[in-house]
């Protein structure tokens, strides 16, 4: 009885409403906040798109601190031999093989779940050609990290008619990249288009480059790049086409083109001398080591003797004070572009040129970082990667490469040739897990430490 009465008060309400207005076409006007912004007011300057723009440039390398930490850190960097955490109560991780299912939802589910509401809220809102190619730009960017981490992703039917769907059938990763390149190069039409557009259009909302479509056209050539390659074993003419239109149509060349988020908090500070929850990892430092490489200073701080002694990955950590002690947001850098087409021209093109792009790419990183002597690293003939020795006495270990700096001429040095790019491009784009990783799966270089605790049960 009292649920009838209630339901014919509301009526009765809705009839005095209906009566005194004569209509309630203008409901939501009612029902609004009048201290809320309008979306005719959240349309100026371009706030609508602009906003969902900044939060796709936020999940390329992902800026939420726990989210960065998952992707880059305990997944990427462990697996691709860069870093190793240091939290002694961590012993279901990554590293070791036995992540428990938080863990693995959020490198995967999160990071799609995070990206489609932002991407939507621009293909389904605006008409601007720009807008939307820098979207499918991002959108790229984001989910072909995926692909190489995990194979088949959903993609091409995720935004199908635009409707968003509690079930997406996968794409297997060659039809995923298929797809990839179709939208890359239609992104990259639009932006050649406008390529002039004045940098106030965007600006206010481009962590990146600050409105500069004709940066973030050598940005999307030199991802288009980096996809290419990844494809050289398993689909070489692709490869092949796909690298030399990106280059033609030019890549990152300078350091000033670099592709970095200016977030608001540096999220690698923030887990390394903040929470301490990660160490460099062994196989970096023992690569760095052996080579004497000035870089070392800049990248990475020195442990409590002064040295520069990297942990074992994979290992479990008895005691994170020890650790910590003993142990010592980048997106594309022109250095990774050039060993990219150093690698190009050592496949497909002249030993010559692959020979000059490695070293300029060498030299680029040194430039990058600060740091002098790339001349004379360049020239060192007496160097190699250095065996591990734990400052704790567990887990020493053999160097897994002899491979040296310098290149070597002839064609029966290729495989060594292409390890020289590789393990050079590895320590350059420090400390992308995701492309450190993909990039050894791809190539098998560098050759890491095998991991010293497996629990993966087979």
């Amino acid at each position: 009885m009292n649920k009838i009465k209630t339901i014919i008060r509301a009526v009765a309400l809705i009839a005095i409403v209906s009566a005194s207005t004569g209509c309630l076409d203008n409901f939501e006007d009612y029902n609004r906040n009048p201290n809320e912004a309008t979306d005719d007011e959240l349309e100026r300057d371009n706030y609508l798109v602009g906003s969902k723009l900044t939060k796709l440039q936020n999940m390329v390398i992902p800026s939420e601190e726990h989210l960065y930490q998952f992707v880059e850190a305990l997944e990427g960097g462990s697996y691709g031999g860069y870093v190793e955490a240091t939290v002694d109560s961590w012993e279901t991780k990554f590293s070791t093989f036995n992540p428990t299912a938080d863990w693995l939802k959020a490198p995967f589910v999160d990071v799609i779940t995070e990206t489609y509401p932002a991407y939507r809220g621009i293909i389904n809102k605006t008409d601007d050609e720009v807008a939307v190619a820098l979207a499918n730009v991002l959108r790229v960017a984001i989910m072909n990290r995926l692909a190489d981490a995990y194979g088949s992703i959903p993609y091409s039917k995720i935004v199908e008619d635009k409707k968003e769907r509690l079930t997406v059938p996968y794409d297997t990763q060659q039809e995923a990249y298929t797809q990839m390149f179709k939208e890359l190069d239609a992104a990259l039409e639009a932006l050649e288009r406008n390529r002039d557009l004045s940098t106030e259009a965007f600006g206010e909302y481009d962590q990146v480059y600050n409105g500069d479509l004709k940066k973030w056209i050598k940005y999307a050539n030199s991802l288009k790049l980096r996809m290419a390659m990844r494809l050289s074993y398993i689909d070489e003419q692709t490869a092949k086409a796909k690298a030399a239109e990106a280059i033609a149509d030019g890549v990152i060349t300078e350091n000033a083109d670099n592709a970095k988020l200016q977030p608001e908090l540096n999220r690698t500070a923030l887990l390394w001398n903040s929470w301490q929850d990660h160490a460099i990892g062994a196989d970096i430092l023992c690569y760095m080591n052996g080579y004497k490489d000035p870089r070392m200073e800049k990248m990475f701080l020195a442990n409590d003797v002064g040295d520069y002694v990297g942990i074992r990955i994979g290992i479990d950590v008895t005691s994170k004070s020890q650790a910590v002690s003993k142990y010592s947001y980048l997106w594309f850098n022109a250095a990774e572009a050039t060993f990219l087409r150093a690698e190009y021209e050592l496949r497909w093109g002249s030993e010559e040129t692959a020979r000059s792009l490695y070293e300029a790419a060498v030299r680029l990183s040194f430039e990058e970082r600060g740091a002098s002597g790339a001349d004379a690293y360049l020239a060192q003939t007496d160097v190699k990667p250095a065996p591990y020795t734990d400052p704790v006495g567990n887990y020493s270990a053999m160097a897994q490469s002899d491979i040296g700096i310098p290149w070597v001429d002839g064609a029966e040095n290729f495989e060594r040739n292409l390890e020289r790019i590789i393990v050079q491009k590895w320590i350059a784009i420090f400390p992308l897990g995701v492309e450190a990783w993909s990039e050894h799966r791809r190539t098998g270089y560098p050759k890491l430490l095998p991991v010293p605790t497996d629990k993966s049960g087979g």
